[in-house]
């Protein structure tokens, strides 16, 4: 199953797949050490690197349940010669009426990384959001 076509949170197989196939679908990863490890018989976590050029590493954290085909945790964080870049995750801020648009999930950027939150458009639960990040990061190493 290629990560850009159907849904794949629909299996643990389909899943499994899909995480292991990303450097074949995306060749601008250079190697992934990302793992799936299935921790009952309907979730699984998923935790790695999968690394690119220019020494730039995007840390992998999420658990998944195929019962309701669902990102039920994640966290994900970009990081450029050591350096943190940005991060998503989705802990709520419902006060910060800015991040309404993608409530709960939010990327950290900026100097003020932990304060400075942007809305996260394209992060999801109900879908696999590494192909985004990929192209996201495709698109700060085309620059």
């Amino acid at each position: 199953m290629s990560p850009r076509s159907a849904n794949p949170l629909v299996s643990s197989d389909a899943y499994e797949e899909f995480i292991y196939s990303l450097p074949d679908v995306f060749p601008s990863i250079e190697f992934s050490t990302l793992v799936f490890v299935r921790t009952s018989i309907d979730t699984a976590r998923i935790e790695g690197e999968l690394h690119f050029s220019k020494d730039t590493i995007l840390r992998v954290r999420q658990f998944v349940d195929f019962h309701d085909k669902l990102i039920r945790a994640y966290s994900y964080e970009l990081y450029q010669r050591g350096s943190k870049v940005w991060w998503y995750d989705p802990w709520p801020h419902p006060r910060e009426k800015s991040l309404a648009s993608t409530h709960p999930h939010h990327k950290h950027v900026g100097q003020d990384i932990k304060h400075t939150r942007v809305p996260a458009p394209g992060i999801s639960f109900e879908r696999p959001n590494l192909p985004v990040l990929i192209r996201e990061i495709e698109s700060l190493l085309a620059k």
